[in-house]
């Protein structure tokens, strides 16, 4: 894929995660794009999870990555796998990348470095978000005290997506060594050319059903613009997986939308794809992110944004890639209305501009690079400071 092709030759790099299946939303698509990445390096990518209802179903999506689902014993809040640090061991790593934090990975990732000698970089995925940690307060002080400030301690770093992510890692754990990395896209698709290669109305969100989403202002307002009327063949669709009791909600509320707005349920492989390539803009109201898969999977498609600042990508907004919208429903109604009402000129614009954020500085070979150094320096366990 890349000039890096060579640089991490003979490493053996484990990706920790709570769930390496669609259970794990965004977190999981980018463990997924990671051991990707790893093997474009010339290392071996090694996913370790804790299994769970889908982990057997989607384990072909690592392509040929060696997958170490461990089994758990008692709640599946908390994740504990008895097996997963002897696994971990008997794996022979070079360093550990941990992804996601608040379970009991984190308490793994600790024992593994302590018993291997070897060290770990933790990507928190937005889980230091003020509006994470002010959810479900005492579960996470208990976990604060039982292994997560153990892990922040013993951590060789932390690992950043965006410079907002890092200050919220500060104001947590006290660490200000964190490396700004941002996700890859997929390989950018070819840019549309003309207007006339312009899309129907049809506006998608696709990504994990959660509360944090924020599908119900959404849903709210869709309902208001079709009350004022639609443009001809102007279509809302839903595509996504989550927690049952969130999908359930989810259902429920459809079932009072009008025909204009849909659920299509999970997407992955080429009907994701084709739902991005057919978008004519993806939609993401979040209350809450890291740096959201989903957009630069829809920009890497040359499908503009329409999304709040929580997606912490402000170069959409700059390059004009993105629409920004806030998180009310009469704000998303205007954003909505924005976009819906643009010409295929103004469309095109930004269609090509989403292509060009995918294609330079979220491209591939761009991050690649960044992560070569930064394994390069993690197995090389020099120290607990980037340098």
């Amino acid at each position: 894929m890349s000039v890096h092709g060579a640089d991490l030759a003979g490493l053996r790099i484990g990706l920790l995660t709570a769930s390496a299946s669609r259970l794990g939303g965004g977190v999981a698509e980018v463990v997924v794009a990671q051991a990707r990445l790893i093997r474009s390096l010339g290392a071996e990518p090694l996913v370790f999870a804790l299994a769970d209802a889908h982990t057997q179903a989607d384990c072909l999506r690592y392509e040929g990555a060696a997958l170490h689902a461990q089994q758990i014993r008692g709640p599946a809040q908390i994740g504990f796998a008895p097996g997963l640090v002897k696994a971990m061991m008997e794996a022979r790593l070079d360093c550990l990348h941990l992804h996601g934090i608040w379970m009991y990975p984190s308490r793994a990732a600790t024992a593994w470095s302590q018993q291997s000698e070897r060290p770990f970089l933790i990507s928190p995925h937005g889980m230091l978000d003020p509006w994470i940690t002010a959810r479900g307060r005492w579960k996470k002080a208990l976990a604060r005290r039982a292994y997560e400030r153990p892990a922040w301690r013993a951590a060789a770093a932390f690992h950043a997506l965006t410079a907002r992510e890092a200050a919220d890692i500060r104001n947590e754990s006290g660490r200000a060594d964190s490396l700004v990395i941002a996700n890859a896209a997929p390989p950018a698709a070819r840019p549309p050319r003309t207007a006339r290669t312009a899309r129907a109305p049809h506006i998608l969100y696709i990504g994990r059903i959660h509360p944090k989403k924020n599908l119900t202002a959404l849903l709210d307002a869709w309902q208001r613009l079709e009350a004022s009327g639609l443009p001809e063949g102007a279509r809302l669709t839903i595509a996504g997986w989550g927690a049952d009791q969130d999908v359930a909600a989810l259902e429920r509320r459809m079932a009072h939308m009008p025909p204009s707005a849909r659920f299509v349920g999970p997407a992955f492989g080429a009907e994701k794809a084709r739902l991005l390539a057919s978008a004519r803009f993806l939609v993401l109201p979040s209350l809450s992110e890291g740096l959201p898969m989903a957009v630069l999977e829809a920009w890497a498609a040359g499908t503009p944004a329409i999304m709040t600042s929580e997606c912490n990508l402000p170069e959409g907004f700059a390059h004009g890639a993105a629409l920004e919208t806030g998180i009310d429903a009469a704000s998303i109604t205007v954003s909505l209305t924005r976009a819906l009402a643009m010409t295929d000129l103004e469309w095109l614009a930004m269609a090509r501009a989403a292509h060009g954020l995918a294609s330079g500085p979220f491209s591939a070979e761009t991050i690649a690079g960044r992560w070569a150094k930064t394994y390069r320096w993690l197995a090389s366990g020099k120290g607990a400071t980037w340098a």
